[in-house]
């Protein structure tokens, strides 16, 4: 038996692999390049980094506790641009800000779950929900995707049971990229009601979605509240990674019970990244679109050099957002080729053992590509030292 709750689940995978650094040497000539973490390293723009050292020098609540729940400025604001893009309804009082998106799983999960709980989640998953039910005492179904990555409902179907307790969807995903279809979506909306369980969509990722125009009609649904938890970052969208900012859109009586979860944990969000969150809404949209641009064209890049590495026997079986997905075609496990690709290539990524449990196979083929920090001419350089490898 585990001694505790932590003990449930694995190393953070992302710690783990910043380990794989230590005493290796990065020549001038081949410098790393760390596609492991799906995170900006750029600090925000600096008009937004002036408005933040206002408010630090002016607004003297940012240094005050807040409502639990977030900034009503802030949960305003959220509403009405999420209901403009989504032709939906949805309510200042059915949004709460937590501290970051993790943090917004974690809140919903102790609203609907219990010890010995199920909740389904597609494979490859994101880890940190995978060691959040660990820690929970709930048990994480595994949901297999298609070729194409994307899960489907009836597939989810035949594994609910009396404990399952939701269905926790990523689009644009993590790890693979793949935006999901809108009526991709509307199927596990119409199975979570049917089935009378919650349905979670991480929508991390919304900013950077190559379609146009709304990725679902989940919103429209004049009874959405009863079904469905949308979970949000303020992280990608702003470059507030250290501000810790999420969001969660929820029905009126689970925001009370995501409430007092917020209040025994944080009290509140971090007042100054909410204020820089409400500031970037309201300011940096051109600026933000500039950004999806950006990632767009980086992802076009991907898919443009991904031949120098099909030619070598790999696959690209994802693509999208912050992330590339492929399976490589060596002979040894993806878990211990990784290490060895920081010293042999100077290239830092996570391999697919760290998205899925170890009882299924076809991760040790696959690795993930975080390419929210290299660009155009990084990527070229990164499939340039894939397709050397002398594997």
């Amino acid at each position: 038996m585990p001694l505790s709750r932590t003990a449930n689940t694995f190393p953070p995978p992302v710690m783990e692999a910043r380990r794989w650094l230590d005493g290796v040497d990065h020549p001038a000539s081949r410098p790393l390049l760390n596609v492991s973490q799906a995170a900006p390293v750029d600090p925000p723009p600096l008009n937004m980094r002036e408005a933040m050292a206002r408010m630090v020098v002016d607004d003297a609540e940012t240094h005050l506790y807040g409502p639990v729940l977030g900034l009503p400025a802030l949960r305003a604001e959220v509403a009405q641009n999420w209901s403009a893009a989504y032709k939906g309804s949805i309510a200042p009082a059915q949004v709460a800000i937590t501290s970051g998106c993790n943090q917004a799983f974690a809140a919903t999960i102790a609203t609907l779950c219990t010890e010995g709980d199920e909740v389904i989640i597609p494979v490859p998953y994101y880890f940190n929900h995978r060691m959040w039910l660990d820690m929970s005492g709930v048990k994480t179904v595994a949901l297999m995707t298609n070729a194409a990555m994307l899960p489907e409902a009836p597939a989810a179907e035949k594994l609910i049971t009396a404990r399952t307790r939701a269905i926790a969807l990523v689009s644009p995903n993590n790890p693979c990229g793949v935006e999901y279809p809108a009526e991709t979506l509307r199927a596990f909306m119409d199975l979570a009601r049917k089935h009378k369980i919650a349905l979670i969509v991480d929508e991390t990722y919304r900013d950077f979605d190559s379609r146009s125009g709304a990725p679902h009609d989940l919103f429209m649904d004049p009874d959405w509240g009863d079904t469905l938890v949308h979970l949000y970052s303020f992280s990608k969208a702003y470059r507030l990674t250290g501000h810790r900012v999420g969001a969660v859109i929820a029905n009126q009586t689970r925001l009370a019970e995501i409430e007092k979860f917020l209040d025994t944990v944080a009290i509140c969000p971090n007042q100054l990244g909410q204020r820089a969150a409400l500031w970037g809404m309201q300011n940096l949209q051109d600026w933000l679109a500039g950004e999806r641009h950006e990632i767009l064209d980086r992802r076009a890049a991907i898919t443009g050099n991904f031949p120098k590495l099909a030619a070598q026997g790999w696959d690209l079986l994802g693509v999208g957002a912050y992330f590339a997905y492929a399976r490589h075609p060596f002979g040894q496990p993806s878990d211990q080729l990784a290490p060895q690709l920081v010293r042999d290539a100077g290239v830092l990524l996570l391999p697919g053992t760290m998205f899925m449990p170890a009882d299924i196979p076809g991760s040790e083929t696959q690795f993930r590509i975080a390419f929210a920090n290299i660009d155009r001419s990084g990527i070229e350089t990164l499939f340039e030292r894939l397709s050397d490898l002398p594997y």
